[in-house]
Protein backbone atom coordinates (compact mmCIF):
# COMPACT_ATOMS: atom_id res chain seq x y z
CA UNK A 1 0.00 0.00 0.00
CA UNK A 2 3.16 2.03 0.96
CA UNK A 3 4.47 1.21 -2.70
CA UNK A 4 1.41 2.69 -4.36
CA UNK A 5 0.58 5.75 -2.26
CA UNK A 6 4.29 6.54 -3.48
CA UNK A 7 3.75 6.00 -6.84
CA UNK A 8 0.50 8.47 -6.99
CA UNK A 9 2.42 11.27 -5.24
CA UNK A 10 5.08 10.52 -8.17
CA UNK A 11 2.86 10.44 -10.81
CA UNK A 12 1.60 14.00 -9.23
CA UNK A 13 5.14 15.40 -9.49
CA UNK A 14 6.05 13.95 -12.21
CA UNK A 15 2.78 15.62 -13.94
CA UNK A 16 3.19 18.88 -12.54
CA UNK A 17 7.27 19.04 -13.82
CA UNK A 18 5.52 17.71 -17.54
CA UNK A 19 2.92 20.58 -17.09
CA UNK A 20 5.95 23.48 -15.68
CA UNK A 21 7.87 22.25 -18.62
CA UNK A 22 5.44 22.49 -20.99
CA UNK A 23 4.19 26.02 -19.76
CA UNK A 24 8.03 27.21 -19.93
CA UNK A 25 8.48 25.89 -23.97
CA UNK A 26 5.19 28.06 -23.99
CA UNK A 27 6.41 31.46 -22.52
CA UNK A 28 9.79 30.73 -24.40
CA UNK A 29 9.13 29.99 -27.70
CA UNK A 30 5.42 30.98 -28.00
CA UNK A 31 4.65 26.85 -29.17
CA UNK A 32 1.65 25.74 -27.57
CA UNK A 33 2.09 22.18 -27.55
CA UNK A 34 1.33 22.62 -24.00
CA UNK A 35 -2.10 22.64 -24.79
CA UNK A 36 -2.37 18.91 -25.78
CA UNK A 37 -1.74 18.16 -22.13
CA UNK A 38 -5.56 19.56 -21.29
CA UNK A 39 -7.11 18.62 -24.18
CA UNK A 40 -9.90 15.94 -24.73
CA UNK A 41 -11.62 17.01 -27.58
CA UNK A 42 -10.96 14.09 -29.23
CA UNK A 43 -11.87 11.16 -26.79
CA UNK A 44 -15.87 11.24 -26.99
CA UNK A 45 -16.75 10.42 -23.57
CA UNK A 46 -14.63 13.10 -22.10
CA UNK A 47 -15.74 15.64 -24.95
CA UNK A 48 -18.60 16.74 -23.06
CA UNK A 49 -16.83 17.97 -20.35
CA UNK A 50 -13.76 19.64 -22.26
CA UNK A 51 -15.18 22.99 -22.16
CA UNK A 52 -14.50 23.43 -18.09
CA UNK A 53 -10.68 24.26 -17.67
CA UNK A 54 -10.47 21.52 -14.35
CA UNK A 55 -11.22 18.71 -16.25
CA UNK A 56 -8.20 19.30 -18.61
CA UNK A 57 -6.41 19.56 -15.37
CA UNK A 58 -7.63 16.56 -13.71
CA UNK A 59 -7.60 14.57 -16.96
CA UNK A 60 -3.80 15.61 -16.84
CA UNK A 61 -3.42 14.63 -13.76
CA UNK A 62 -4.98 11.54 -13.76
CA UNK A 63 -3.17 10.16 -16.70
CA UNK A 64 0.31 10.96 -15.00
CA UNK A 65 -0.91 9.27 -11.97
CA UNK A 66 -2.11 6.31 -13.67
CA UNK A 67 0.92 5.80 -16.05
CA UNK A 68 3.13 6.13 -13.67
CA UNK A 69 1.96 3.62 -11.43
CA UNK A 70 0.95 0.77 -14.39
CA UNK A 71 4.38 1.07 -15.92
CA UNK A 72 6.03 0.55 -12.58
CA UNK A 73 4.15 -2.47 -12.14
CA UNK A 74 4.45 -3.64 -15.89
CA UNK A 75 8.37 -3.31 -15.75
CA UNK A 76 8.55 -5.67 -12.66
CA UNK A 77 8.59 -9.09 -13.81
CA UNK A 78 11.47 -7.85 -16.24
CA UNK A 79 13.39 -6.65 -13.16
CA UNK A 80 13.18 -2.85 -14.86
CA UNK A 81 10.84 -1.08 -12.07
CA UNK A 82 14.01 0.62 -10.91
CA UNK A 83 15.75 1.86 -13.66
CA UNK A 84 15.19 5.35 -15.21
CA UNK A 85 15.76 4.28 -18.64
CA UNK A 86 12.71 2.61 -19.38
CA UNK A 87 10.33 5.43 -18.40
CA UNK A 88 12.10 7.74 -20.44
CA UNK A 89 12.01 5.49 -23.03
CA UNK A 90 8.09 4.21 -22.96
CA UNK A 91 7.33 7.85 -22.12
CA UNK A 92 8.90 9.45 -24.87
CA UNK A 93 7.88 6.67 -27.81
CA UNK A 94 4.39 6.71 -26.79
CA UNK A 95 4.00 10.94 -26.51
CA UNK A 96 5.62 11.33 -30.04
CA UNK A 97 2.77 9.11 -31.22
CA UNK A 98 0.52 10.19 -28.99
CA UNK A 99 0.85 13.93 -30.47
CA UNK A 100 -0.65 12.86 -33.87
CA UNK A 101 -3.81 12.93 -31.97
CA UNK A 102 -3.99 16.39 -32.62
CA UNK A 103 -5.15 15.85 -36.30
CA UNK A 104 -8.62 14.71 -34.61
CA UNK A 105 -9.10 18.35 -32.25
CA UNK A 106 -9.24 21.69 -34.00
CA UNK A 107 -7.28 23.40 -31.48
CA UNK A 108 -3.36 23.99 -31.49
CA UNK A 109 -1.32 22.70 -32.25
CA UNK A 110 -1.21 21.69 -35.98
CA UNK A 111 -0.76 18.02 -36.52
CA UNK A 112 2.14 19.06 -38.88
CA UNK A 113 4.26 21.26 -37.08
CA UNK A 114 7.22 19.49 -36.46
CA UNK A 115 8.16 21.93 -33.49
CA UNK A 116 5.14 20.95 -31.88
CA UNK A 117 6.22 17.38 -32.11
CA UNK A 118 9.55 17.98 -30.73
CA UNK A 119 8.92 20.13 -27.95
CA UNK A 120 5.75 17.85 -26.97
CA UNK A 121 7.88 14.81 -26.97
CA UNK A 122 10.80 16.26 -25.36
CA UNK A 123 8.51 17.27 -22.37
CA UNK A 124 7.41 13.56 -21.99
CA UNK A 125 11.43 12.52 -22.04
CA UNK A 126 11.60 14.81 -18.93
CA UNK A 127 8.04 13.47 -17.78
CA UNK A 128 10.06 10.16 -18.20
CA UNK A 129 13.03 11.05 -16.57
CA UNK A 130 11.48 12.43 -13.48
CA UNK A 131 9.02 9.59 -12.83
CA UNK A 132 11.80 7.03 -13.50
CA UNK A 133 14.15 9.36 -11.08
CA UNK A 134 11.44 9.25 -8.39
CA UNK A 135 10.46 5.55 -8.74
CA UNK A 136 14.63 4.61 -8.13
CA UNK A 137 14.78 7.06 -5.32
CA UNK A 138 11.95 7.09 -3.61
CA UNK A 139 9.88 4.47 -4.02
Amino acid sequence: MITLIKLIITGFISGAILAATGKTIRLVTGNKAEILLYNMDYMPVFKRWSDKWITGIIFHYMTCIVSAAALFYMLIPFGWELNIWPYILVYTAGSAGLYFLSMLTDKPPASNSFSSWFYWTFSHAIFGFAVGALIKWWV
